[in-house]
């Protein structure tokens, strides 16, 4: 376990290397070695685990390592390449830290920032698809926040809207961002939302839930012009 110390060594010195580093060179600084070294070890754990939810619980187990590190770089960083930032934004996905996750698609976006090769992906489409297939795996589940999770998918379709990407990612992103808002009870909006992705992807998959909000919608108009 880090002390507390050792956290803020870490994230003020990170913020002075990140500080320090040009845009659009590779990152380098004592910190930032120390955490790539950390992260080829955990990743070398992570491919002997076979189970997709154990691997999702040892970066669960493994991210807070890195945390003060992050904090440093998105709080003082010049938008240097940094394979560390790009995997943790990453992992961040994957046990479901949305938020946090955003914190550097923001910073990344930003800076036209990379993902390391394994990933085969831009940045801006990584980002849109895996939150949205993270958004739609928690709708999924009993007790879901489809508030925050609209917040979260309005929040990721901002900042990636200016971002060249196939159709079907985006159709994805507003397919996830229209069930939020329907779960969220914003009808209209869910409607719009599934209208896009359905523009974008024909088979994207909403079809029977964009005209069962049509119905829902006009009954709802029809019981209140009955009343009015």
């Amino acid at each position: 376990m880090t002390s507390p110390a050792r956290k803020h060594f870490q994230k003020v010195t990170a913020a002075q290397a990140a500080g320090a580093t040009p845009e659009g060179q590779v990152q380098t600084g004592d910190q930032y070695e120390l955490h790539a070294a950390a992260l080829y070890e955990a990743r070398r754990t992570l491919k002997g685990i076979k189970s997709v939810k154990a691997k999702i619980e040892k970066k669960r187990e493994l991210l807070p390592e890195f945390d003060s590190y992050i904090a440093g770089v998105l709080e003082a960083g010049n938008g240097a390449q940094d394979d560390v930032l790009m995997t943790v934004l990453v992992w961040r996905i994957d046990v479901g830290d949305l938020p946090g996750a955003l914190d550097i698609a923001e910073y990344a976006m930003q800076h036209d920032l990379q993902t390391p090769d394994r990933y085969e992906r831009d940045t801006a489409s990584l980002i849109a698809e895996e939150i949205a297939d993270q958004a739609l795996r928690m709708l999924a589940e009993e007790g879901a926040d489809a508030p925050a999770l609209v917040e979260i998918l309005a929040r990721t379709a901002q900042i990636t809207a200016e971002h060249d990407m196939h159709d079907e990612i985006r159709a994805k992103l507003h397919k996830a961002l229209g069930y939020a808002h329907r779960d969220a009870g914003s009808l209209q909006f869910a409607l719009e939302d599934l209208q896009l992705a359905l523009s974008l992807n024909e088979r994207v998959g909403v079809k029977k839930d964009i005209e069962k909000l049509e119905r829902e919608l006009k009954n709802a108009a029809q019981g209140e012009s009955a009343q009015g």
